[in-house]
Parts: structure tokens; C-alpha cells; sequence
């Protein structure tokens, strides 16, 4: 058990390599290849997860299964952005609301299938018992793999692998069969269209995507807690809370796949912007009322759906995006998602009288306003300068 955060961290670490990784190689070869590649090594070690016998090598698998989700991410976007360019909104949107929807079904499949056998017993007091010590790794140092007690673990891992190894033969099959038209569409999309300050929007897009995900992952990791602690309302009702924030963000997140087709990627942040701002608000003024925190905390979730998609899909259109360049980003994320909550844990600890979950939330959408409209002025001023410059051009030819 003490090497639980160890295996957590080794997991983030992974997925940082991989989304570094997969950057830099997106650039230098099919991304079809690297995808099922990615996805075959995470099948292997979701295979061989139930089956390690020792921390070192837990973490190691972990690692790996980062890695893959790392590589994943990235060469999504990328691939979205070389086929369709500044045109797949829709299908930026559609990859994302798969990430929201596996994340909402996974957890319940996963209960279904290891709640017909386990016990209270199994899962508060495992080390107690004289047959577990046994069997514990100290009881055999040579033993790296084995089955586990649970069986039901087993065919959890085993059914995951297995649809991950699917999918990873689907990549195999496009990289055989679509590698002419691909590496047209990679050349297309890798034109000439930079923006003037191609590197200062991409800083501005990392803290963009660092406070979005921060703020994101924090609230629905604390508003149990905060629900039961500050507000008072029961585990029971409170645990409906996250609920609430996810089923709202998955389900908006598919509804944004139809908004994408009639409402520019801009348009959509401002619009998700101002729900984010005005749930904050109401979450900061009124943070005693239970109403308020089920009403917040839908609207929450329902604003914050299309953010993510919706950004890297709306810088698409002033400049272009390479493996690097989505690397970079996805890293900046993943930064917010380990940073903010440690830092917001530990304000709250210190600060347990004051609702800090909320004002971190409210100050990061105020952040997040704010460095969008710094963006679009800089895209903005981008573009008028390209085309005056090509104005001024086909003036002079007019002349001579």
C-alpha cells in the first residue's frame, strides 16, 4: 500500500514521456504506425497489470500504459488536425467526447464485473489475514508474475487488453492500407500557415490548458469532500455530485459534435467561458446551499465539455499545429492536472474554514478569460498583418 503513490506517479511520468515522445515522432513517421504501435505496447502491460507480483514491476507497467496514453493523445489531435485541418471541429469534438464517454462508462463496467465476488472484507482488510501474508510477494522474492485471488480482476484487465489490442489492428490495417493518402494529408497540413507569434501562442495555449484541466480535475476531485465538509450534506448525496459534473460534461460533449458543424471553435469557447464564470460565481456566493452546489455543479461541467477540444481546434485556424507543437500543449496539461490539486489540498489543509476549491475554480476561469483574449488578439493581429502585407504586394504589381 505505501507504494501506491509511487505507481501513480510513475503513470504521470509515463504519460508526459509519451506525450513528448509521440511529438517528436509524429513528426518523423505515419502516425497510423505509431498509433498502433502505442496501442500494442498498452495492451501487453494491461495484460500483465493483474498479473505483477511486485511494486517495482506494477510501476514499470504502469509506466508503460502512460506512456501509450500519452502517445495516444497527442497522435489523436495531430491526426485530426492533418486530415481535416481547420475543418474538423466536428471531429475534434467526436475524439473527445470518446475520452469522456469511456471515462463515465469504464467505472461502472468495472463495478459490474468485480462487485459479484468482492466483500467489504476483501477490500478494508486484506493484510490481515494470515493466507494473504503468505501469499504476499516477501513469501516468494523470485516470483515477479502470478494470478491474482481474484479472478474477476483477471478478466477485468484481460477484457480491456483485449479491446485495446483491437483497436491498435484497426491502425495497423489504416497504415497498410491509407499510407498514400495520409502522408498527402501530413504534407498538406504541414504548409507554410504560421503565424507571426506561432511560439507566443502556443505559450499562451499551455497556461491556457494548464489552469482548464487544473481547475477541471480539481473540482470534480474535491467537491465530495467539500460537499460533506463545508455544505453538510450527506456522503450519499454528496457522491451524486460527481455524477452530476461528469454525466453533464460527457453529454455536452457529445452535444458539441452537432454545435462544432454551425458555431466556430471561438464562439464555442466564449460560450463555455461564460457558463464556467457564471457557475463559479454562483458556487463562491452561495456555497452553503445544496440547490445551489447540484445546480453549479451541473452547469460546471456542461461548460467546461467543449473547452479542450475546442482550443486546439480554434488555433488550427491562425497557425499550424505540428507533433511538437500538440506535444507541448498536452504537457501543459498535464502539468494543471497534477499541480492544482496538490497545491489546492494543501491550501486547504491550511486554510480548512475557507472554501479554496471554489475561489482556485473562480480564479482560474478568470485566468482563462483573460489569456484566451490575449490569444485572440495576438491570432488576430496575426492574420490583419499577413493581410495587409499581401495587400500592399498586389498593389505594387498593380503599379509596375
Amino acid at each position: 500500500m505505501s507504494s501506491l503513490s509511487e505507481i501513480f506517479v510513475g503513470r504521470a511520468l509515463g504519460y508526459l514521456g509519451g506525450c513528448a515522445i509521440g511529438g517528436v515522432l509524429f513528426d518523423r513517421m505515419n502516425h497510423f504506425l505509431l498509433l498502433g504501435l502505442s496501442m500494442l505496447a498498452s495492451s501487453i502491460a494491461q495484460y500483465l497489470i493483474p498479473l505483477c507480483k511486485t511494486a517495482a514491476l506494477l510501476i514499470v507497467m504502469m509506466s508503460v500504459t502512460g506512456v501509450g496514453l500519452g502517445v495516444l493523445d497527442t497522435g489523436g489531435n495531430v491526426l485530426i488536425l492533418a486530415l481535416w485541418g481547420d475543418k474538423g471541429a466536428p471531429h475534434m469534438q467526436a475524439l473527445h467526447f470518446s475520452f469522456a464517454l469511456g471515462a463515465f462508462l469504464t467505472p461502472i463496467l468495472a463495478k459490474l464485473a468485480l462487485g459479484t465476488t468482492a466483500s467489504p472484507e476483501n477490500h478494508t482488510e486484506p493484510d490481515l489475514h494470515p493466507a494473504a501474508l503468505n501469499r504476499s510477494p516477501e513469501a516468494d522474492p523470485g516470483l515477479l508474475f502470478a494470478a491474482p485471488d481474484d479472478l474477476n480482476l483477471l478478466w477485468a484487465y484481460a477484457a480491456i487488453g483485449t479491446y485495446t489490442f483491437v483497436v491498435s489492428v484497426f491502425l495497423f490495417a489504416l497504415f497498410f492500407m491509407k499510407s498514400t493518402k495520409h502522408k498527402k494529408s501530413t504534407a498538406s497540413a504541414q504548409e507554410s500557415r504560421r503565424a507571426k507569434h506561432h511560439r507566443a501562442l502556443l505559450c499562451l495555449l499551455f497556461l491556457f490548458f494548464f489552469f482548464y484541466v487544473g481547475a477541471e480535475v480539481t473540482y470534480s476531485s474535491y467537491v465530495f469532500s467539500f460537499a460533506t465538509i463545508h455544505v453538510g450534506m450527506e456522503e450519499s448525496e454528496a457522491a451524486g455530485l460527481n455524477s452530476a459534473f461528469w454525466g453533464t460534461f460527457a453529454a455536452c460533449r457529445g452535444l458539441a459534435i452537432l454545435f462544432a458543424t454551425c458555431l466556430r471553435p471561438g464562439t464555442m469557447i466564449v460560450l463555455s467561458n461564460t457558463g464556467s464564470l457564471v457557475s463559479c460565481l454562483f458556487l463562491v456566493l452561495f456555497d452553503k446551499s445544496p440547490l445551489c452546489l447540484w445546480i453549479a455543479s451541473s452547469v460546471y461541467g456542461a461548460s467546461m465539455a467543449a473547452t479542450f477540444p475546442s482550443g486546439i481546434s480554434w488555433i488550427e485556424q491562425y497557425t499550424s499545429i505540428s507533433g511538437k507543437s500538440a506535444a507541448f500543449i498536452l504537457v501543459g496539461a498535464s502539468l494543471g492536472l497534477m499541480a492544482t490539486p496538490a497545491g489546492t489540498g494543501i491550501l486547504q489543509g491550511l486554510f480548512p474554514e475557507f472554501p479554496v476549491v471554489l475561489y482556485m475554480c473562480l480564479g482560474s476561469t478568470i485566468l482563462i478569460i483573460v489569456l484566451f483574449a490575449v490569444m485572440y488578439k495576438l491570432a488576430t493581429f496575426s492574420v490583419y498583418s499577413r493581410e495587409k502585407k499581401t495587400s500592399s504586394m498586389r498593389s505594387r504589381k498593380l503599379c509596375l
